[in-house]
């Protein structure tokens, strides 16, 4: 009996309406999970196709855009942002249309910004302000998370109304700025578990604020006033600490943590550790376009005041110039899952508030429109990941911890049809006097990368096309982010696995030690770290709250003791008795008092 194969059955697109009717051919689509050859159709703002140009018959009067040499990615999701945030005497210049202006040029096409309520005062109220900041302005979908900068009953309730009827899942805490949003340990522990009730997600700056407002005392003084007093003031082991406790304390309580901005070796190094330690269970870290893209030098006494003073924010860069390549290596091999800017801007007489007194520069830089290419150019294009993962730590990660995967963060059919052609040779060099931000400093001024996006569609709306950024206004919309991801919870309630097993045995812990030696990182392998220092991790399961981390990271090399910033700085050492002790091993490890 003989067998013919079956035609091909070609899906037939019928339209009332010619309006955001976009075909795009010959690209290259690149998921977090694969990549492969195949042509989009987009309508009324929906992914409706994807698939081989044999299978599909496109109606007349369609735009059509031929993507031959192009990728084909999901847009960008920046998790972090502070839009036209009023800080430290200042209101940040990038407002709602400016920044997703800019976010759009560079291939981001959601941000998800935060609500901060001043202390005592409500979230519902302080979320009805920045709806109505926001929602006349965007230019691209968005998102919030609420910062908890107090706490009492009446807030414990107000995150009830946020989670049920209000669209947000995610709740911010600090362990920094003291006086102002700093919580204690034993507020931070009714919060996580508050959240954990509600199947949210906890967020934590993460910095030791005790430790950060002596230290600016004393540096203050003994007369450092400049910029460089900011990173003086809060170095490594100041933000190593607060990681190792906050992931402690969510443990406590069983509650999905997510650290914001990791900016340092020793801190990523603890947030992996602890990811090891729980297998995955509950933390997740992300990094920053400038920690990737710059480094701490910029803030030293050799600038003028207004260069240093650009370069400011919280956690501060690091001096240490081989951090940003440690960080990249930490995204690659999943020890870190996503990239954000924390674009938090302020023009040349904002941080002049800040002459004579460090404390008073506003904290924040740009990011926004350079993430994608910066991530691409010193990860992708450096060899260090590859584009799947790309698209992991620049997307899908995001879309999936906030609830809004595959709305979100994939090219498939039903997704939202934000899409960016993106061409892997284009060059570019980024500047303050070609950018779409409303500052007046860049602070990656004249780099060159690789990687620039040809066109960017919202919701099928092309925004950008060869150079061109055209957007509109209020076009954006309000994304709700629902309770309960299952890619977080799923794994917190043992319906998935995690990291595997095999990471426990005494092998992987002799490979573990055998790579903290070359690093010369003196930590005890107690509970030895994951991915980044092993070099041979398999693949994660489906649904883990790790994507898949690139073949191409590992760690290696000699850490440079001397360029790190690890161990309080002699300059805050100059009496015989010391407040604060050069740590040998970081928290978690041996120490003579100070852990």
């Amino acid at each position: 009996m003989s067998t013919s194969p079956k035609p091909v059955k070609k899906v037939p697109i019928h339209l009332q309406s010619a309006q955001n009717r976009v075909y795009i051919k010959n690209g290259e689509i690149v998921n977090h999970d694969k990549t492969f050859k195949a042509d989009v159709y987009i309508e009324d703002g929906i992914i409706k196709f994807v698939g081989p140009a044999s299978e599909i018959t496109i109606p007349g009067g369609v735009r059509t855009i031929d993507a031959s040499g192009l990728l084909i990615l999901p847009g960008g999701i920046d998790p972090h942002t502070h839009l036209q945030l009023p800080f430290g005497g200042a209101v940040a210049v990038d407002d709602f249309y400016h920044g997703t202006k800019a976010a759009v040029a560079g291939g981001t096409t959601m941000i998800i910004d935060f609500v901060l309520p001043n202390k005592h005062e409500s979230m519902i109220e302080a979320y009805d302000k920045w709806r109505s900041w926001a929602d006349p302005k965007v230019c691209c979908d968005y998102g919030l998370h609420v910062g908890i900068t107090w706490w009492s009953k009446s807030v414990s309730e107000e995150i009830g109304i946020l989670c049920k009827e209000l669209g947000v899942n995610s709740f911010k805490t600090f362990m920094a700025y003291k006086g102002l949003y700093q919580l204690n340990d034993s507020d931070l522990l009714d919060v996580f578990e508050r959240i954990r009730q509600l199947n949210g997600v906890a967020m934590v700056h993460a910095e030791n604020g005790d430790i950060i407002a002596k230290n600016t005392q004393r540096l203050l003084a003994e007369g450092i006033t400049g910029p460089e007093g900011h990173e003086l003031s809060r170095p490594e082991e100041v933000e190593a600490e607060a990681v190792h406790r906050a992931c402690v304390l969510a443990h406590q309580v069983d509650c999905p943590l997510y650290v914001v901005h990791v900016m340092s070796k020793s801190a990523g190094i603890e947030l992996a550790r602890a990811r090891h330690r729980y297998r995955g269970r509950y933390i997740v870290g992300e990094t920053l376009a400038a920690a990737l893209g710059t480094d701490g030098t910029h803030c030293c006494q050799l600038f003028e005041f207004d260069h240093a003073a650009a370069h400011v924010l919280s956690p501060p860069l690091r001096p240490d110039k081989t951090t940003p390549e440690f960080m990249m290596k930490l995204l690659a091999n999943d020890d870190l899952q996503l990239t954000g800017s924390d674009n938090c801007t302020f023009n040349k007489e904002h941080k002049a508030l800040g002459v004579g007194d460090f404390t008073k520069i506003p904290n924040g830089v740009n990011g926004l429109e350079d993430r994608m290419s910066l991530v691409w150019e010193k990860g992708v294009h450096a060899g260090l990941l590859d584009p799947c993962r790309f698209v992991a730590v620049t997307s899908t990660n995001a879309a999936k911890i906030f609830n809004i995967y595959p709305q979100k963060g994939r090219i498939a059919v039903g997704s939202d049809a934000d899409i960016v052609l993106w061409n892997p040779q284009a060059t570019r060099t980024i500047s303050k006097d070609t950018h779409h931000h409303a500052c007046d400093f860049n602070i990656f001024e004249g780099m060159v990368v690789h990687g620039v996006p040809e066109f960017v569609l919202v919701r099928g709306r092309i925004c950008v096309e060869n150079g061109i950024v055209r957007v509109a206004e209020g076009f954006g919309r309000f994304i709700p982010t629902p309770v309960r991801p299952p890619f977080v919870y799923d794994i917190i309630e043992g319906k998935v696995q995690s990291l595997p097993e095999e990471h426990h045995d005494e092998k992987q812990n002799g490979n573990m030690a055998k790579k903290f030696a070359e690093l010369d990182i003196q930590i005890p392998v107690v509970e030895p770290i994951g991915a980044m220092l092993a070099g041979n991790l398999p693949m994660p399961a489906e649904g883990s709250i790790c994507s898949t981390p690139s073949v191409r990271g590992r760690v290696d090399g000699k850490r440079d003791l001397q360029e790190s910033s690890f161990s309080i700085s002699e300059e805050l050492d100059k009496s015989g008795v010391r407040a604060c002790i050069k740590v040998k091993n970081p928290p978690g490890g041996k120490s003579s008092g100070f852990w």
